[in-house]
Parts: structure tokens; sequence; C-alpha cells
């Protein structure tokens, strides 16, 4: 049979998905594995730890990546204000040949659950601004972390089957986007060596458990997140002649705000500006001296985020000026957190499709759309210099995602108190897709 082959980072991909062969036993094995990742699973989920707090998480994933018999490195990642990161890189390798990433996420959510399950967290802390809340893994880090458990197992049982180095890295914070970057910033592959290509997964309740979602190009947007504060003169809530009331003029400037969107950038090109927090004053009789914000701009373009907290800042200052604020009360606008957007290797992700269809069937492979939501994982393909891909792992209940489709109610997603994946076909799926995806890029 003659294929077309793609030349990708250097190295040759087939392009042709029924040249793509999953072992006659994956099945099996990875159902083998199910009671044991079960319980995996279901001691992560009770267990979480917020961004920046993954120490118990990480010592966990580490201690059972060494029983496998990998090399494993912990305490990896610097963060901006010199804190040392729980990054966990853990390393197999097995001869010549290309070396794979393959990612997972540590983190939970300050979020109190209430789904009623039996193994539902319970666990309170306080978070940095003092407050007392709930954790919980309501964006499915856990099944992240037990769908590469399953995954290193079954490539450290196959060294047969492939050659190379396999790098897995339990990564930090990403619900902050900032863990990825304080790895790199730990000289990730100047110390464990530079991958060739990078993978990762994401459940979701829009695809049934049991199936994944692949796409080529933008999958995730970027995210740029800012501070603004709206600075006024104080005065009595009964006499605002006498000051310069900075709630009124954040008003203005949040409905400004949302026509940078609408009436400055190309309608073409996907962009939003969400307005998540706003903190101003202490009393109702009281005008205060200031407000603060907390802004998200997302865009699949780093050009486009660019503009929009150029404007933001034209905005606030332009807004203030026709207000009459002094001038050494000016806003100010201030980004402080940045990813990039995700953007899938064409080549490699017809690679992962072709190994997905012959793991799973053909009938639970679908296309991914692209979504506005933001992840850090861009961040170890170095700009797209490295081919990485990340794919949609189904998680939802399938008749449940049928009715909800029918009625157009839909399921608790991520970031939902109410957010429970079906773990049995999901971790089982995903342990099946990764390690094909893995085998036939390490072939």
């Amino acid at each position: 049979m003659r294929s077309c082959l793609l030349i990708v980072g250097g190295m040759l991909f087939a392009a042709v998905p029924a040249m793509a062969q999953a072992p006659a036993d994956l099945s099996s094995s990875v159902q083998a594995q199910l009671p044991e990742l079960t319980e995996t699973y279901k001691h992560l989920h009770r267990n979480p730890e917020l961004s920046h707090h993954e120490e118990q998480t990480s010592a966990y994933l580490a201690g059972e990546l060494r029983k496998l018999g990998y090399m494993v490195t912990e305490h990896v990642g610097n963060y901006e204000d010199g804190a040392h990161a729980y990054g966990i890189v853990a390393v197999l390798e097995n001869g010549a040949g290309p070396r794979l990433l393959i990612r997972t996420d540590m983190d939970a959510l300050p979020v109190e659950e209430k789904t009623g399950l039996d193994y539902a967290s319970t666990v309170k802390t306080t978070n940095a601004q003092g407050q007392n809340v709930g954790v919980m893994h309501a964006c499915g880090h856990d099944i992240h972390m037990t769908v590469l458990l399953g995954t290193a197992r079954e490539m450290a049982a196959r060294k047969s089957k492939w050659h190379g180095t396999l790098m897995l890295i339990g990564q930090p914070s990403e619900e902050t986007i900032d863990g990825a970057k304080a790895m790199m910033e730990d000289r990730l592959y100047e110390r464990f060596g530079k991958p060739d290509y990078v993978l990762a997964e994401h459940d979701t309740n829009e695809f049934a458990a049991g199936t994944i979602a692949v796409k080529a190009g933008p999958l995730l947007a970027g995210a740029t997140s800012v501070n603004v504060v709206i600075r006024g003169v104080g005065s009595h809530g009964s006499a605002p002649q006498a000051g310069k009331d900075p709630i009124v003029l954040s008003a203005e400037f949040i409905l400004a705000a949302q026509t940078i969107v609408s009436r400055q950038m190309d309608p073409q090109i996907p962009a939003v500006v969400t307005v998540g927090t706003i903190h101003g004053g202490t009393k109702n009789n009281i005008i205060p001296e200031e407000v603060t914000m907390g802004l998200s701009l997302r865009s699949f373009s780093d050009e486009v985020r660019a503009k929009m907290v150029s404007e933001l800042d034209r905005e606030a200052k332009g807004l203030a000026e026709g207000y009459g604020i002094p001038a050494d009360r000016m806003p100010t606008v201030k980004v402080f957190e940045n990813t990039p957007a995700t953007i899938n290797d064409p080549g490699l992700n017809a690679k992962i499709r072709a190994s997905g269809e012959a793991a799973l069937g053909k009938e639970n492979v679908f296309d991914a759309r692209p979504v506005m939501g933001s992840e850090d994982v861009g961040q170890f393909s170095q700009g797209g210099t490295i081919p990485a891909v990340m794919f949609w792992l189904g998680a939802a209940d399938s008749q449940k995602l049928a009715e909800s489709k029918k009625s157009g109610v839909s399921l608790p997603m991520q970031h939902s108190p109410l957010f429970a994946p079906v773990y049995e076909p999901t971790i089982r799926t995903g342990v099946t897709a990764v390690t094909a995806m893995a085998l036939d890029i390490l072939r």
C-alpha cells in the first residue's frame, strides 16, 4: 500500500490512519489496571490542593512513578516571587530515538464540591486573600494524573515496543497559568533534555466517556490577565461635587471596555474582554478614593491581546481626563498573567488521530472545535517550535449528554461544583489513547 509522508520537526510521520496499529493486548491490559486506577483517582479527588500548594499531590505522583522505574526529580520550577514550585519530571530512557513529553496538571480549584459523591472532597483551606474556601478537582486534573500513571505503567511494561525517551511532567499551577512558565524558568529543557514532541489531554463533558476529540490548529485561546485601578477623589456621599467618584467612572469604563472587541477589533478574529472582579468603597455614604478591577482578555493571537491591553489603557485614561481626574491620579492598567494560545501541530495531530482511531475505533474519534478557554500547556512548545498537541478526553455519561443536547440544558462543566466525570470509562479511554499515541510516536 502506498502512503503519504509528512515531515514534521525533522521526523517522518505516516499520514494514513490505517497505518497506525494499537497493540492487541492494550485494551485488556488497561482494563486490568482499572481497579487500582480507580482507587488512585478517588484518592486524588478526595485530597485536592490549590495552585502553588500541591505538596502532597506531587509527592504522591512522584512516589508512584518511582515504583514504575522512572527517574523522578521533584520541586522543579521557580515562580516570579522566588518561591519554588512542586513540579515533577519523570524520565524513562529506552535507547536511541525521539524524546516525547507527556504532561499532566496537578492543582485543584477554590470550589466547594456539591456532587454528593461518596468520594467527594471535603477539604477546606485559606486562600491567598485570607478567605476560607472549599477545594475541589473541578477541572478534572485528578483524571489527568490518573491517566498519566496508567500510561506510565503501560509504557514501562512495553519497552520492547518503542525506543527513545519518555519524559512525564507533573505540572503545578495550571489554574493560575504560571506553572508551566515556572518549570521552563527552572531550565526544564537544559536539565532534562528538549523534547521532540509534546502531548497532553484534557477531559470535558462536551463529549461522551469512551470518546476523544482532536483538532489541528488553534484549540484554546491565549489569555492575558489585567489589573485596572481607577482613582478618584474621596468625598462624602452627600456632596459628590467635592470629589471625583471612581465608582461612576469605573461603570463607564466597564461599558467602554466592551466596545473594544465589538468596535475596534476585526470581527473575523475571535476575542473576549471579561471584567471578572471589581472592588471599591467601604460604606454606602462615602465616595472612595479608588476602585480595582480584574480583567481577562482572550484571543488566539498574541498581537490582538496586546492591542486590547493598549486600548484598555487608552479608554481608562481618556475617560479619566474627561472626568477631570487630577494628573497624579490617572488610572493604571497592568498585565500580571499571560499565556499563549494552544495551537495543535497539524502533522502531530494527524499522527495521534490515526493512533486514536486504531485504538478506540474510528467511530469514537471526533472533530474538536476551538474554544476561548485557556491553558498554559502551550509554554512547553516554545512558541510552536516543538510540535505539540492537546486533545479532548470525553468524560460525560452518554445518555445524559444526549438528553442535554436534546433539551438544550448543558451538563455541569469544568469549574462547576457539580462537575463529576464518569471516571471508569474516561480513565480507560484516556490510558488506552495516550499509550497508543505514545507507542506510535516512539515506535
